[in-house]
C-alpha cells in the first residue's frame, strides 16, 4: 500500500470536454474545492450544462476543437493539470464518425500532451474506459489492471492506444500522467443522457413501462458519475510518487451488474415494469472489474451505488423538467 502524501491544492486545471456528461459535474467539484478551472469544449451538445457556474470567479470557458493546435495552446496556458475528459464517446458514436474519434481520441490527444508536455504543465489524467477489456476470458472472474486488455471496439481501441501512449511511452516525461479506467456511467448530470444503459432503462420502464433486454446475462462494471468525477479529483490531488505512469479501473468491485440484475434494481421501484428478455450470446463486451486497486492506493471509495442512480432519473423524469426524455440532444448519436 502506497503511503499518502501531502496533496495538492488551488490548482489551474483544464477540462477538456468540461460541458459533458461526466465534466460538467468534474467541474463543479473542482471549483467547490477552491480549484480554478478552464474548460474547452466544442459544445456539440449545446453549453447549458455550464449556465450556471459560468458566472463564478474561478470559472473559464474557451470554446474550441482539440484538433486546432491555436485552441489548444491558448486553453493551456498558466495551466497546472489536465482532465482529459474530450472525446467521441461510445462505440455506435466512434462508428458512424470514426474520421472524427481517430483525429479526436488519438491525434489531437497526443498532439494535447506534447503541448503540455512542452508547456511545464505537472499532472495529465485521462479519462479511460473498462470497455478496454472487451470480453473475459472466463466469465465467473475478474479483471484488474494487469488483465489483458482486448478492446472490441474503434473506441477503446482508441482508448488502449493513447494509454499505451501515455504511460508506457512517456514513462520518463516530466508530467505525471495517469490513467482512469471508467465503470459505466449513470446518474444525474446538468448534462443528462438517456443512452446510458441504467438511465436508458429507467427512463423507458417509467414512461412506457416496458423495456426489452438482448442479452441479459452480459455483466459489465457502472460507477456514478459523480464519483468518476471524485475519482478524477482524487488523483489531481495526489503527490506524483503515488500515481506516475498508473493506471485504475474506476468504480467498485460489488457494483458489476448483468442487465437483469440492473433491470431487476429498476423493478424494486417501479414495480409496474414489464421486461422481454432476448437471447443473445455474441456480445463482445462482458466483464467483471475489481476495482480494489484504487480504494487501497489512493483512499477512494464510491459514494453512490444504482439504486441511487435509478431514483435521480425517476426523479427528474417525474418532474417533467425534461419536455422530451427520447430528444436527440440527449444521446451522444
Amino acid at each position: 500500500m502506497v503511503v499518502p502524501q501531502k496533496k495538492y491544492f488551488n490548482m489551474k486545471i483544464l477540462v477538456t470536454g468540461g460541458a459533458g456528461y461526466i465534466g460538467s459535474v468534474l467541474v463543479r467539484l473542482l471549483l467547490n474545492k477552491g480549484h480554478r478551472v478552464r474548460v474547452i469544449d466544442s459544445l456539440k451538445f449545446g453549453g447549458e450544462s455550464l449556465f450556471d457556474v459560468s458566472q463564478h470567479s474561478n470559472f473559464e470557458f474557451i470554446k474550441g476543437d482539440l484538433r486546432i493546435e491555436s485552441d489548444l495552446k491558448k486553453a493551456l496556458i498558466d495551466i497546472d493539470g489536465i482532465a482529459h475528459l474530450a472525446a467521441i464517446v461510445g462505440d455506435p458514436a466512434c462508428s458512424k464518425f470514426s474520421d472524427e474519434a481517430n483525429e479526436t481520441n488519438w491525434t489531437a490527444s497526443v498532439n494535447l500532451f506534447e503541448l503540455a508536455e512542452n508547456m511545464g504543465i505537472k499532472k495529465f489524467v485521462f479519462a479511460s474506459t473498462c470497455s478496454n477489456y472487451g470480453k473475459m476470458k472466463d466469465p465467473n472472474s475478474f479483471v484488474d489492471e494487469k488483465s489483458e486488455l482486448r478492446p472490441v471496439s474503434l473506441y477503446a481501441k482508441l482508448k488502449v492506444k493513447f494509454e499505451k501512449f501515455l504511460i508506457e511511452e512517456n514513462k520518463n516525461s516530466n508530467i505525471c500522467a495517469t490513467a482512469l479506467r471508467f465503470s459505466t456511467v449513470y446518474g444525474f448530470s446538468p448534462r443528462i443522457r438517456f443512452d446510458l444503459t441504467v438511465n436508458e432503462f429507467t427512463r423507458n420502464s417509467i414512461i412506457d413501462g416496458f423495456q426489452e433486454i438482448w442479452g441479459p446475462q452480459f455483466n459489465r462494471a457502472y460507477c456514478h458519475v459523480d464519483d468518476l468525477a471524485r475519482a478524477v479529483i482524487a488523483v489531481l490531488e495526489s503527490k506524483d510518487i503515488n500515481i506516475k505512469s498508473n493506471v485504475y479501473n474506476v468504480g467498485d468491485t460489488s457494483e458489476n451488474y448483468s442487465k437483469q440484475m440492473i433491470m431487476e434494481e429498476i423493478q424494486k421501484q417501479l414495480p409496474l415494469t414489464k421486461v422481454n428478455y432476448v437471447e443473445k450470446n455474441e456480445d463482445p463486451r462482458d466483464y467483471r472489474v475489481n476495482c480494489d486497486k484504487i480504494k487501497n492506493e489512493l483512499n477512494f471509495t464510491i459514494t453512490k451505488k444504482v439504486p441511487v442512480g435509478i431514483k435521480e432519473i425517476i426523479n427528474l423524469i417525474k418532474s417533467r423538467l425534461v419536455l422530451d426524455p427520447y430528444a436527440s440532444k440527449f444521446k451522444n448519436i
